[in-house]
């Protein structure tokens, strides 16, 4: 199918704003979590950024299996075969489960250890193990609703992602106001309840999911059978290597709060939150990548991957284009944003100045992000993962402790070497995608 560019354009945002949407309420979640959080202190604040980025490596365990089903969805859609677009669902829900069940009871027992190695600081122990413990509950529910967003991304139907992930919100939100401080006669558990908030928020949406699948998926074949071997051995090649890039990563941003906790709890404090609106603000680039993943994916199973290669690039300027514009936000008026979470003003002085240096910068990140999914969806995964695991660990984080710890340059001078090196990832990208290293391989 031809497009001219208007309707090309079109199609990009079609599918892209309704994750946008998603993820933004997502982040706006985080943000107000961080705003209860951030009226208890700054090593509850503390608690709750390292305990997120722990629950990250949890749930990156299992965050693989939405670009595989959505890589193996989109490719049937573009293959004409619609009707067996929900069966990789069916295998990404059992994986969901016999993934995110074990690595919930694993993490709840571990929570106390990793706390004690990664902080010195008893309050921020005392106040993140619960926190943690009460989050990670909730890794099968999680596992199946990444199952659940690749199909419906895969499917061009990222709107009930958006309707679910709303729904979803506005109940963790009303659920931390009741047991973070104790109104309606709930006990005031303070970390520990905003992670009790989130599990159950999380339950709640992969009951929803569940009932709008039953509905709208059964035609595209989901339980109408149990998974075969090969689907299920496909999907795991798949979503293996992401789990295991998200896991590594994520367990960087870990380390990445061992070294900051190393320099300070006031920087790490404001890292926490920094990262919260860096977050929001990446989101459009984030969108644009799952919506690149979905029309590479559609391409290739059209046998076009010229036309693949186009949609990649054509969504990474949009990227650029759009983060340009939020990070002239971040730039402008970081006192602002700052000023809602951080108290404290010389945990506010600490943040600004990386929050500039990254809103200026962040138009390339964009550029890496949408490159990076467009290529997970055309199933190179292990190429990604390898991409981001070896710049990661093999460069920006012995280079932020030898600038943070060891030479003293703060929070600042680590940020400055962050931007380095995603600033470098995205190049590596750009050049992955234009040499179609991609092409050919069989989802």
């Amino acid at each position: 199918m031809l497009y001219t560019d208007k309707a090309r354009l079109r199609t990009i945002s079609g599918l892209a704003f309704p994750i946008v949407g998603g993820m933004m309420s997502q982040n706006v979640l985080n943000l107000v979590d961080t705003a209860m959080v951030g009226t208890l202190g700054d090593a509850a604040l503390d608690a709750t950024g390292t305990g997120g980025f722990m629950n990250f490596v949890a749930i990156a365990s299992v965050m693989g299996l939405s670009a595989g089903v959505q890589a193996m969805a989109s490719r049937r859609v573009g293959e004409g075969r619609i009707k067996q677009a929900a069966l990789p669902l069916n295998a990404g829900l059992i994986l969901g489960v016999a993934v995110g069940v074990p690595m919930s009871v694993l993490f709840f027992q571990i929570a106390p250890v990793l706390f004690k190695y990664t902080t010195p600081d008893v309050a921020v122990v005392a106040a993140g193990v619960p926190y943690l413990q009460a989050r990670v509950c909730a890794l099968g529910a999680a596992g199946m609703n990444f199952a659940y967003r690749g199909y419906w991304n895969g499917v061009s139907k990222p709107g009930i992602y958006f309707r679910t992930l709303l729904f979803m919100h506005a109940l963790n939100i009303l659920l931390n106001w009741v047991f973070i401080f104790g109104n309606w006669g709930a006990p005031a558990l303070g970390t520990e309840g905003a992670g009790l908030a989130s599990a159950l928020s999380t339950v709640f949406g992969t009951v929803l999911y569940s009932i709008q699948a039953f509905y709208l998926a059964r035609g595209n074949g989901f339980l109408a059978a149990i998974p075969s071997v090969s689907r299920f051995t496909t999907l795991t090649k798949l979503a293996a290597p992401i789990a295991l890039q998200q896991m590594l990563f994520a367990a960087g941003f870990t380390f990445l709060f061992v070294i900051l906790n190393r320099v300070g709890t006031s920087e790490a404090a404001a890292a926490s939150v920094m990262l919260n609106l860096l977050l929001l603000a990446v989101l459009p680039g984030l969108a644009l990548g799952f919506a690149a993943a979905t029309l590479v994916g559609q391409a290739l199973g059209r046998e076009d991957p010229d036309d693949a290669q186009r949609w990649g690039w054509e969504v990474a300027q949009v990227a650029f284009v759009s983060l340009c514009l939020v990070g002239a936000i971040l730039v402008i008026f970081p006192d602002a944003l700052l000023g809602i979470f951080l108290h404290n003003p010389e945990t506010l002085a600490i943040a600004k100045p990386p929050l500039r240096l990254a809103g200026a910068l962040i138009g390339i990140d964009g550029i890496g992000l949408v490159l990076l999914h467009a290529i997970m969806g055309a199933g190179a995964t292990r190429l990604s993962m390898l991409v981001t695991v070896s710049l990661q660990w093999g460069l920006f984080l012995p280079v932020a402790y030898l600038i943070g710890p060891v030479l003293g340059y703060g929070l600042f001078g680590i940020w400055a070497a962050h931007v380095s090196y995603r600033a470098l990832q995205a190049g590596v990208f750009v050049w992955v995608w234009k040499s179609k290293r991609w092409v050919g391989i069989s989802v």
